[in-house]
C-alpha cells in the first residue's frame, strides 16, 4: 500500500507531533517495538534478549536535532548506556546517527562527538555502527566513516540496497564490518530503486557480495524469510563460516522466526531502540509494514492517558483517519 506508506513517512517528518510526543511516554503501542524510555528500563530489556540467546544493537532515539546542547544531551545517553551495557556485562554494541549528535549542525562538531563515542565504546570492548539516513545525509556520512575507520577498529556502517550506489560502497567497504538494510526512507527515483522486486534483487547481490567477496562481519538486517533462507541455502553452498554473519531483526517484529533461527544455531541481533523521542522510528516502522497500524489502534483504545495533550491526540486522529481512508479505497 504506497500511498499508506507515504502518510506514515510524511508524519514522521511532523515536528510538531515529534514534540508533542516527547512530553507523554510511549503511547500508540509504540511500547511494542521500543525498549523503553530510560536506560534502565532497556537494560532489562537487553538481559532478557540475551537470556533468549539473542544480541542487541541499541539505537538512542532523536531527531530534528538542531542544537548542540541538544547533541551533546544525545551524546551523553549514548555514553551512558555503553556504560551500562559494560558494567552488566551483556551482548550489545550501539547503532548511531550522525543527524543526532550534530552532522547538520557542524561536521567537526559531529565527528568529535563521534570520536569520544568510539573511545568509550573501545574500552568497553564495543562495536559501534554508524546508521545511513536519508540520501541527503550520505556524503557527509561517507565522508566522517572514512575518516573515522583511519582511527578505530571498532566502527563499521550500513549499506542501504535501493541505493543505486550501494553496489560501489559495498566493494568499496568489502572488508569492514557492515549492516546491510533495504531502506527505510523515501527517496527520488534518480537515485533509489522504487519497486520492491529491484530493491530485493540488489539486496541479495550486496549479502552474496559481502559474504563470498569481503573480509569484513556482515549483518542481514531484514525480516524477510524469503531472503533469509535464500541466504542461509547460500552459506550452506559456499561454506561460509557462522562466525562471520548475523541476521539483524526489530525489537518486536517476528519474534517467533527469532527464536527460530537461534533454535537452528544462527547468530541473532535485535535492533532495540530507546529514548523519548521514539514518535518518528515508530512511524516510519508503521511505513515499512502498514499492516501494524493495528499496534496504533490498540494503543489509542487501552490508553486512559491519550488525553495529556491535544498534539497527540491530533496525531492519532491522523492516523486513524489515514487507516479508514485507506479502507475505504
Amino acid at each position: 500500500m504506497p500511498l499508506l506508506r507515504d502518510i506514515f513517512i510524511h508524519l514522521s517528518e511532523n515536528d510538531m507531533l515529534n514534540e508533542a510526543t516527547k512530553k507523554v511516554g510511549l503511547r500508540f503501542g509504540a511500547d511494542k517495538v521500543v525498549g523503553g524510555i530510560k536506560v534502565e528500563d532497556t537494560i532489562e530489556r537487553i538481559k532478557d534478549l540475551n537470556d533468549q540467546g539473542m544480541g542487541v544493537t541499541f539505537d538512542n532515539l532523536g531527531e530534528f536535532i538542531t542544537e548542540k546542547s541538544e547533541a551533546l544531551q544525545e551524546k551523553s545517553n549514548i555514553l551512558e548506556m555503553i556504560q551500562a551495557i559494560d558494567e552488566h556485562g551483556l551482548d550489545a554494541h550501539g547503532s548511531i546517527k550522525l543527524s543526532q549528535i550534530g552532522l547538520h549542525i557542524d561536521y567537526d562538531f559531529c565527528l568529535q562527538n563521534m570520536r569520544e563515542i568510539l573511545t568509550v565504546a573501545k574500552q568497553a570492548d564495543m562495536f559501534i555502527n554508524v546508521d545511513m539516513e536519508n540520501y541527503s545525509s550520505y556524503d557527509d556520512t561517507i565522508r566522517l566513516v572514512d575518516t573515522l575507520k583511519e582511527e578505530f577498529d571498532n566502527v563499521g556502517t550500513v549499506i542501504q540496497s535501493y541505493l543505486f550506489n550501494s553496489r560501489e560502497d559495498i566493494i568499496k567497504y568489502k572488508d569492514m564490518r557492515l549492516r546491510l538494510v533495504k531502506g527505510a526512507y523515501k527517496e527520488a527515483p534518480e537515485v533509489a530503486f522504487q519497486a520492491k522486486k529491484d530493491i530485493d534483487a540488489a539486496y541479495m547481490r550486496l549479502i552474496k557480495t559481502h559474504l563470498l567477496e569481503g573480509s569484513g562481519y556482515t549483518s542481514i538486517a531484514t525480516h524477510d524469510h524469503n531472503i533469509i533462507e535464500e541466504t542461509i541455502d547460500f552459506i550452506k553452498e559456499n561454506d561460509i563460516p557462522e562466525d562471520t554473519f548475523e541476521f539483524q531483526m526489530l525489537y518486536g517484529f517476528r519474534k517467533d522466526y527469532q527464536r527460530n533461527l537461534v533454535s537452528r544455531g544462527y547468530r541473532v541481533i535485535v535492533y532495540l531502540p530507546f529514548g523519548k523521542d521514539w514518535y518518528a522510528y515508530f512511524m516510519r516502522r508503521l511505513a515499512e509494514r502498514p499492516q501494524n497500524i493495528n499496534l496504533v489502534l490498540k494503543g489509542v483504545t487501552r490508553d486512559k492517558r491519550v488525553q495529556t495533550g491535544t498534539a497527540v491526540i491530533a496525531g492519532a486522529g491522523a492516523l486513524l483517519a489515514a487507516y479508514k481512508f485507506i479502507r475505504n479505497k
